[in-house]
């Protein structure tokens, strides 16, 4: 009478474990594949950038491709004042008048032009709600399963959407870094329209 009830326990805590495994292999499939994830993607929003006591603030059009990046910065009356065209290993910034500049990253060409250092690279990803690959993250999720907050590279990155609808992409996405001089990126994202090749 004795190994049955045994049995039964044993039976109990292998059916347990095989539940756990069930429940929590999607959850990390989808993240691996939110971290895996690039694709191209055309966005039109506004963008404010701090660094400690100094910041500055720009419209902007950004156009990405997987490993190319083309970004116009705009003042509020929609002049143009740079457009930069940046791929792994080269950014350039097209100033009104055809003066050019070239820049070695994303951190010093986004500190020079907004004075604080916006990985644009990683960006990519973050914009979207998705971790870049190759770095430890973590992720809190709402009910509908978007990204609420992304914590990589030091950063913490914190979403609102325009609805509850499930996969609705972000409207708003907050930055911060706390550095010895703290980094707060805010971004407004008026549209997102359908991905462009770039010229």
């Amino acid at each position: 009478m004795i190994f049955p009830s045994r049995f039964a326990g044993f039976a109990l805590a292998c059916a347990t474990l095989v539940l756990c495994a069930c429940t929590q292999a999607p959850t990390r499939q989808a993240e691996i594949a939110v971290m895996a994830a690039d694709q191209p993607f055309a966005i039109d929003g506004r963008l404010s950038a701090r660094r400690g006591s100094e910041g500055a603030a720009a419209n902007f059009t950004w156009i990405h491709e997987v490993g190319r990046d083309r970004i116009d910065f705009a003042s509020p009356f929609g002049q143009v004042y740079a457009r930069i065209d940046g791929t792994a290993d080269r950014i350039r910034v097209e100033r009104p008048g055809g003066d050019t500049d070239a820049y070695p990253d994303w951190n010093s060409l986004m500190l020079a032009l907004l004075g604080a250092p916006v990985p644009i690279d990683d960006l990519a990803f973050w914009i979207r709600g998705a971790a870049r690959a190759g770095s430890a993250a973590s992720i809190e999720r709402d009910a509908q399963g978007r990204v609420l907050v992304l914590r990589q590279q030091a950063w913490e990155i914190v979403y609102t959407y325009p609805d509850d609808t499930p996969g609705a992409l972000p409207s708003r996405v907050v930055l911060r870094r706390p550095d010895a001089l703290p980094v707060e990126v805010r971004i407004v994202v008026d549209r997102w329209n359908d991905a462009q090749a770039l010229p």
